[in-house]
């Protein structure tokens, strides 16, 4: 009878398996190394590519909000400018004030009254004087309140009847007066010349 002894070949197959199993493990390995070190460049290059972006709009703010500081500026420096110009305007408007007012009283004025005192303080005007009639004086403050463009709202602060000497045995009845008159502003040329422009303008638009 005769003995084959089959223990070493057994033994290289175990030996061969264990090397094929280690080589698939270290095959694996640098497999799923590879798969993390190619994850990891995309995700430092999403990375990169985002900061470049970030960096690229902080910059872009920057420059609007010195842009957005150049445009307060200008805004500041044109309010200044126009409420200079709106001084002096109001300035060359004020001096010319009296006598325009003086004019208008007497183009408002209707025959039988006459002002023995005229007030200015602020933008109200204070007349005193005298009337034939109540008449006279309720057309005097029609006339301001239609018809003048320099004067407004005209108040009735006392009317009063007294006896006024004309000759030396000669008396009249009279009507002392009192009243208020605020002083309105007329509008300006611009004003009143871009008015018609836009209504031409929204006409030929209709």
């Amino acid at each position: 009878m005769i003995l084959i002894n089959l223990l070493p070949h057994r033994e290289a197959k175990r030996k061969l398996r264990k090397q094929a199993f280690y080589v698939g493990l270290g095959a694996a390995a640098l497999i799923g190394l590879a798969a993390v070190g190619v994850w990891y460049a995309v995700l430092q290059q999403m990375t990169s590519a985002q900061a470049e972006r970030n960096q690229f709009l902080k910059r872009e703010i920057t420059k609007l909000d010195e842009q957005i500081k150049d445009i307060a500026t200008l805004r500041a420096e044109i309010d200044a400018l126009q409420a200079r110009q709106r001084a002096v305007e109001d300035l060359q408007t004020d001096r010319n004030t009296p006598v325009r007012l003086l004019d208008e009283f007497v183009k408002q004025a209707p025959d039988g009254i006459y002002f023995s005192s005229i007030k200015q303080n602020g933008n109200i005007v204070t007349l005193s004087g005298m009337a034939q009639t109540n008449e006279r004086v309720s057309e005097l403050l029609t006339n301001f309140l239609t018809r003048s463009p320099w004067l407004e709202r005209p108040d009735l602060v006392e009317i009063k009847a007294v006896n006024v000497l004309v000759g030396p045995k000669e008396s009249r009845r009279l009507f002392e007066f009192s009243m208020k008159v605020p002083i309105k502003r007329p509008a300006s040329p611009a004003t009143s010349a871009s008015a018609p422009a836009g209504a031409a303008s929204r006409a030929k638009a209709s």
